[in-house]
């Protein structure tokens, strides 16, 4: 392979991604509509912003998960982590503007 045959194959590897990125940012953004709904909710019914058992339940199935589609599972937990210590940001938000 010459090096023109691989940038023009770099540059359609890179639309993929680019694509896909995408993509993950308009899942995200569906997730944390949700999200903002549990906290509104949980706000109501005075329940707390976080839910431990919960997130360990998530952390294993993802965990599950990201090994059945060969992804490291360390990498799903992180992404996960994140995502719900945001999430638990959000709830205490709501909560202290309903509170």
């Amino acid at each position: 392979m010459d090096i023109s045959d691989a940038r023009a194959e770099l540059e359609t590897m890179r639309g993929s991604i680019d694509n896909m990125d995408a993509a993950l940012i308009h899942l995200l953004a569906e997730r944390f509509k949700i999200t903002q709904k549990v906290g509104r909710l949980k706000a109501a019914a005075g329940l707390p912003p976080a839910d431990p058992e919960r997130e360990q339940r998530q952390i294993r199935r993802l965990r599950i998960l990201a090994e059945e589609a060969q992804l490291d599972p360390e990498l799903a937990e992180k992404f996960l982590t994140f995502i719900v210590a945001e999430v638990v940001r959000h709830h205490e938000q709501i909560a202290r503007e309903q509170g």
